[in-house]
C-alpha cells in the first residue's frame, strides 16, 4: 500500500468510527526515506498531508480530550518515526513553515530541518478549505488523493467561499471568511482575495470594504462530505 492510500485509509476509518489504531501503527513504522522519497511532488506532500491532519484531529479529540492550544502544539502524532504536532503539520509543512501568527508573511527560520526538509516547495492558499479542525465554521472533510488534487482543491474552495460570501452592494462590503485574514500573506494579500473572489465567485470587487466574519469555534466533529 502506498504512503498516500495509507494516509486515505486512515480517514476512511475514522469516517466509519472503527479502530484506526493498525493503520497509525504502520504509518508510525513507516522509514522516514521512504516517506521522503514517496512524496516527492507538492501534491502527493499535500494530499498525504492533509488527509493526515484531518484524520489526526479527530482522533486526538476523542483519544485525549484535548483542546486548543494544547491539541495543536502537543506533537502527540507520530509517522515514520517521527512526532509532529498539528501546527507542525499545518504551518511547517502544509504552508512551508510560516509562523503561525505572521498572518502568512514571515517564514520560521528556525524551523527544525526535517520540517523544512518535509515542507512543500510552494503554499497553495486553497489548503485553507481543506483542513478541518473540528469547529463549525471549518470545511467540510474530504478525502484527497493526489493524482487529481488539484481538481478537488478548486472544488472545495468554490463549494466553501460560495457558502461564506456574500455581498452587500447597498454598502459596498463583500463578508467573507476569517481563513481569508488570518492567513492573508498565503492569498497574497487583500489585492489576492479581491482577485481570488473575482476569478472564483465572478463578483465585482472594485471598490467594495472587505469584512470577515467572526469564526465559530463551536464542535461540529465528523464533518465528512
Amino acid at each position: 500500500m502506498t504512503i498516500n492510500k495509507l494516509a486515505e485509509e486512515l480517514l476512511l476509518n475514522v469516517k466509519k468510527e472503527v479502530d484506526t489504531e493498525g493503520l497509525e501503527e504502520q504509518i508510525a513504522a513507516l522509514p522516514l526515506d521512504q516517506l521522503k522519497s514517496e512524496l516527492n511532488t507538492d501534491s502527493q506532500k499535500k494530499a498525504f498531508w492533509i488527509n493526515c491532519y484531518n484524520a489526526y484531529y479527530q482522533i486526538l479529540r476523542k483519544r485525549t480530550k484535548l483542546l486548543a492550544p494544547e491539541i495543536y502544539t502537543e506533537k502527540l502524532i507520530k509517522i515514520a518515526g517521527e512526532n509532529f504536532s498539528l501546527d507542525e503539520i499545518e504551518h511547517g509543512i502544509l504552508r512551508k513553515y510560516r509562523i503561525k501568527i505572521s498572518l502568512g508573511y514571515l517564514p520560521n527560520i528556525f524551523a527544525p530541518v526535517l520540517i523544512k526538509t518535509l515542507a512543500v516547495s510552494k503554499v497553495d492558499y486553497r489548503i485553507h478549505f481543506a483542513l478541518n479542525c473540528g469547529a463549525k465554521s471549518c470545511p467540510p472533510i474530504a478525502f484527497y488523493k493526489h493524482d487529481s488534487l488539484d481538481q478537488q482543491l478548486d472544488m472545495a474552495t468554490l463549494s466553501f467561499l460560495e457558502s461564506e460570501t456574500e455581498v452587500f452592494y447597498d454598502r459596498m462590503e463583500i463578508h467573507t471568511t476569517s481563513l481569508m485574514s488570518w492567513f492573508r500573506g498565503d492569498f497574497n494579500g487583500e489585492k489576492g482575495i479581491k482577485q481570488i473572489l473575482e476569478d472564483k465567485l465572478n463578483i465585482p470587487t472594485k471598490g467594495f470594504k472587505m469584512i470577515y466574519k467572526p469564526y465559530s469555534w463551536e464542535d461540529q466533529l465528523h464533518n465528512f462530505e
